[in-house]
């Protein structure tokens, strides 16, 4: 198929560049220490990000290289080359936002990105859809977030895919009934609420990164067999970055055994083969209407670059849980290159599904303009 990229692709995944200042110009000084401090920059023309008094990150490329992606005339011009007509934008300094440790540091953080990423770019074109971050240590912090990233008009709230405390426990009921109510998605990101990090020496990078992308898997079972997504039938949840090969996998083997655990009756039946303490209670509750698999295949997505094995298995998952992202600008993304990656992904695609993946899916769950879909950049 060579017409997709002539019509034009979303892309679910992108990114900006925050300004080395954004949050040391714009906290208040009580706050500058126990908040984001934004980035410094090294002798080497790169940065330094700076939280909580330390250093957590760091990379090579100039402020200059950096700031061009916050223009909007920079942005459309690589959309054309790339035969992108929207782009989903998420942070990239803002993702380390969730290791802060002060609630009301985090609050204000959050706030300050927010209102920055709407004026800087969502506000200037329908064909930029941005996504707010909700500072998750209090949940009365986070509800009220919610209701101010939907009253602004951003496209999706953020949460860190490891939270402060489960996700299935009902103190997260108001945050889930509030985001439900919204209507937005949440976007959770990889590598966010948690350190990375899990092995090192030989071998480490490769491994780190595929330890880091099976929170996915986790994190949509949890919601799916806990009731989250049962109760709130209009929520999505889309995994960013974790590529989408896990999705097959995990719809069957949460199904696997939430029939076979069902025989057991409680957790004192279980004897050897007990994964839980035993409590006396039922092995497998809340008791779901459908199986666990039906409620990630209507309400969980993730995005991809190149995943050949996440579209092969289509006739498992169906292909409504599938978007494509170019990464852009980060360097494990399909930019430059994004027009040929497709054309690979897509010739043995059908027409129908490769128009969900790579264009439409993303235009439904951002909310793009229709007419964005219909005229050039």
């Amino acid at each position: 198929m060579s017409t997709l990229t002539d019509v034009g692709l979303i892309s679910a995944d992108s990114h900006v560049n925050e300004p080395r200042d954004l949050w040391s110009a714009n906290l208040p000084a009580s706050m500058r220490e126990t908040a984001m401090r934004g980035i410094q920059s090294t002798e080497d023309g790169g940065w330094s990000l700076i939280m909580d008094g330390r250093h957590v990150g760091k990379a090579g490329s100039s402020e200059v290289d950096r700031l061009r992606v916050i223009r909007p005339e920079h942005r459309f011009e690589v959309m054309r080359e790339e035969g992108i007509l929207g782009e989903a934008i998420f942070p990239t300094i803002g993702l380390y936002v969730w290791m802060l440790q002060d609630p009301d540091g985090g609050k204000a953080s959050c706030r300050v990105y927010n209102e920055w990423i709407h004026d800087q770019l969502h506000s200037q074109s329908p064909r930029f859809r941005c996504a707010g971050l909700v500072p998750t240590w209090r949940i009365e912090d986070a509800v009220e977030e919610v209701r101010f990233i939907a009253e602004m008009g951003l496209s999706a709230v953020m949460l860190p895919v490891v939270g402060p405390t489960s996700y299935n426990r009902r103190e997260w009921e108001p945050l889930w009934a509030a985001i439900a109510e919204t209507g937005l998605p949440v976007v959770m990101h990889q590598g966010t609420g948690h350190d990375m990090i899990w092995y090192r020496g030989p071998g480490a990078t490769v491994a780190n990164l595929l330890a880091t992308q099976s929170m996915a898997p986790r994190m949509a079972a949890m919601l799916a067999t806990s009731g989250v997504l049962e109760r709130h039938p209009n929520l999505h949840v889309i995994f960013v970055e974790f590529n989408a090969g896990w999705l097959a996998w995990t719809m069957e083997t949460i199904d696997f055994y939430t029939e076979h655990f069902s025989r057991y009756g409680t957790t004192d039946n279980m004897g050897s083969a007990a994964l839980v303490k035993s409590t006396g209670k039922p092995v497998i509750y809340p008791e779901l209407a459908e199986r666990p698999s039906f409620y990630i295949r209507r309400q969980v997505h993730a995005t991809f670059q190149e995943d050949m094995v996440g579209l092969h298995n289509v006739s498992l998952t169906g292909a409504d849980c599938l978007l494509w992202g170019s990464d852009y600008p980060h360097e494990e993304g399909t930019y430059p290159d994004s027009r040929e990656a497709v054309e690979r992904m897509v010739k043995d695609l059908d027409e129908e599904v490769a128009f969900k993946v790579f264009r439409d899916n993303g235009a439904a769950l951002f909310g793009f303009d229709p007419e964005v879909l219909t005229t050039p950049v």
